[in-house]
């Protein structure tokens, strides 16, 4: 079951946020990303970093670049903004299953990697790749106000952003 997006208030204005986008499925992908970036700004986060990859099997690799840089304790001397740590990685992708069993191994691909990055780097790695039967299932998910995933990814983040920073 759907859960509907509820507002909630959640302070971001010192928080560094990624997005890691595929291109493939672009009309269902879009929506996630302008609502996923719509929701990080609502709650003040000015610092959105949106990397676009061809498809959802690009998405780990990146998402593992960004990770290791955000790992690496800057020298104290260039503690700015620009060097400051990622607080967490969004990535959005939509894989649409087909005649074969492509889809459900880019899937699972997908998933054990970004799990394995948020693990090995320590930065909260947001896991919205949609594996999904058909059309339907991406505009429900992706195209609505009251279903968004890219919406959900962002609470989300908002919200590890603040557990890790309370760690």
């Amino acid at each position: 079951m759907l859960k509907i997006i509820k507002r909630k208030s959640h302070k971001a204005s010192l928080a560094k946020f990624a997005i890691v986008a595929s291109q493939y499925n672009t009309r269902y992908v879009d929506a996630m990303l302008r609502a996923a970036t719509a929701e990080l700004k609502g709650a003040g986060a000015r610092d959105v970093r949106v990397v676009r990859v061809p498809g959802a099997y690009e998405i780990p690799v990146v998402a593992s670049r960004l990770a290791s840089d955000a790992s690496r304790i800057p020298h104290p001397a260039s503690q700015s903004r620009q060097h400051a740590p990622l607080s967490a990685i969004i990535c959005l992708g939509v894989i649409l299953r087909g005649e074969t069993s492509h889809a459900a191994h880019i899937g699972e691909a997908v998933s054990q990697a970004l799990m394995h990055i948020q693990l090995q780097y320590g930065v909260p790695v947001i896991h919205e790749v949609l594996l999904l039967e058909n059309e339907e299932q991406a505009r429900v998910r992706c195209l609505g106000k009251k279903h968004n995933r890219g919406a959900e990814a962002a609470q989300t983040a908002l919200v590890m952003a603040k557990v890790m920073r309370e760690l």
